[in-house]
Parts: C-alpha cells; structure tokens; sequence
C-alpha cells in the first residue's frame, strides 16, 4: 500500500476506534484493530482472517519467523495458530486497522469460481504470513472501510465488501493457503479441520489418536504433519490454546483460578498454575 492509500485508510478508519483492542463492527466478521500506545511481545492466539494496518506496525513471532505486518502489507492467517506479538503505536500515531475474519463456506464458494492453478502447488503453504498489498487488495479494503461509515451501508453492501476482500486474498500471493483450505484433501486440509475441531472442544481429554484417527491419518503421520504446519507438537498446542482462553476467562474477572483451569481443562489447579506462570510470566492470580 502506498502512502497515500495508507493515510486514506486511517483517515477513515481513525473516527470509527474509539476504543484499543478488536472492536465489532455492524458487519459481521469485521472488526476494527486500534491501539494508541505499544505493547510488549506477548502471546495470543488470531482466528482465521485477513489482518491489514493502516497505520503503526505489528510483528509477530512464530518459531523463528519473525513476521511484519503494517502499512504496506497484510497479514494472511489460515489457521489458528499460537504465536506471539508486539505492537508499535503512540498516541500520535495509534494503531488502525481492520481483521476481516475468513468464512470457510464463503471462501469455498469464491475458490469455487476461480480457474485452476496454472501448475501444481508442491508442499503446505504457510498457515501464516504477511504479503505485500497490492492494488486490487488495498482498493478492496478501502471500500469495505468506506462502507462502515454508516450502518444503511453496511446492511446492504457489507457482505459484498467482504467477499470483494476475500475474493483479492484469493488472487494474492497467499491465496494458495487459503485455497486449500477447502479443497476437501491433502494434509494441510485435514490439520485445519483438526485445529477447528480442537479449538471447538479444547476442554475434553483429547489425545493424538483420536485427533489421527478423526483426520483418517496414523498417529505417527499426523503427528509430524501438526507440526510441519504449526510447529507444535499437538500435545503443545492444546496446552497453549488452554493457557490463552484460561486467560481470557481470568481477565474477564468472571472466575477464580480453580474455575478457569477446570474451565479449559486441567484437573489439578496446582498444575495449572504452574504451566500458566510458565507461558505467561505472572502467576493466574495476578493475571
């Protein structure tokens, strides 16, 4: 995105954050990004969406990728996938930006439009990187933000906005990633229906056959594609996915520290405890 695209977005976005963090809008699946002071690395976890910064920067870290999505470029999240983030932003200059979260029966019906790859796409795209926006992505954002200003607009012409969206991320650089989400075969198709699965029934005693067997591969086989694809082991990644919604749970002040490990769950609070202070570097009870 150029400069000017850039400060058009924020320009528009800007008198519509009027509170830090991910905010609803009055079109579903969008939400509006803002923050006006910096945050330290920190651990979370995106659903599935497309995430584009007007203004300020974020950096995620992922493994050892470091990735950097701001003015410029836009995130491509195809999988939920724990990882950890920093925020640049000041009060000048707050963050601004929009998450436009990806509908697997909408995405199928645009893949279903598009032609065929001109050749075969060899190995799992990336579940997770930030690509430079192009004209047609940037043209389709700004008119998807044009179209929040007011809500006759959004009742009528959200839903179109989104699809535009979705339909330029599909003839983006990553639009493989999202592509093969829903053709229904392939590795990286079965680990995304087991990520919605675990994230659907993350509190139950689920083990790495049941996850195999559900995704009809042996248990060695999806045990080294669910890290190929996320790199974590699925026994990591069920324990990190516990630790953020525990948190979420706690920073809504809605349950004590036993509730919410029993919550996501642990049976032993003591371990709970432990494993939470670990990831997090405060203690449950502190938040």
């Amino acid at each position: 995105m150029c400069d000017a695209r850039a400060s058009r977005l924020a320009r528009t976005l800007a008198p519509l954050a009027t509170t830090d963090g991910f905010s609803d809008t009055a079109i579903d699946g969008v939400k509006l990004i803002a923050s006006g002071c910096s945050h330290p690395r920190t651990p979370l976890i995106y659903e599935p969406g497309l995430f584009v910064i007007a203004q300020g920067d974020k950096i995620g870290y992922l493994g050892d990728r470091v990735i950097h999505y701001g003015p410029g470029n836009y995130l491509v999240q195809a999988m939920p996938l724990p990882f950890e983030c920093e925020t640049l932003a000041d009060p000048d200059t707050p963050l601004l930006g929009l998450s436009i979260g990806v509908d697997p029966l909408t995405l199928s019906e645009l893949v279903h439009h598009l032609p065929a790859p001109a050749r075969a796409e060899r190995g799992s795209p990336e579940p997770m990187a930030a690509v430079a926006l192009d004209a047609p992505m940037a043209e389709a954002v700004q008119r998807l933000a044009d179209c929040l200003q007011d809500e006759y607009s959004s009742r009528a012409l959200g839903e179109g906005r989104v699809r535009e969206v979705l339909f330029a991320a599909l003839n983006g650089p990553q639009g493989h990633s999202l592509r093969q989400l829903v053709q229904q075969h392939g590795h990286y198709a079965r680990i995304a229906e087991s990520l919605n699965y675990l994230h659907r029934h993350f509190a139950l005693p689920l083990t790495v056959e049941t996850l195999a067997e559900r995704a009809n591969m042996s248990a060695s086989h999806f045990h080294h594609h669910f890290k190929r694809v996320t790199q974590l082991s699925p026994v990591q990644y069920l324990k990190r996915l516990r630790l953020l919604r525990a948190r979420v749970l706690l920073g809504q002040q809605r349950v004590n520290v036993a509730r919410a490990a029993a919550d996501v769950g642990y049976r032993s609070t003591s371990q709970f405890s432990r494993e939470y202070k670990r990831y997090f570097g405060v203690s449950p009870s502190r938040g």
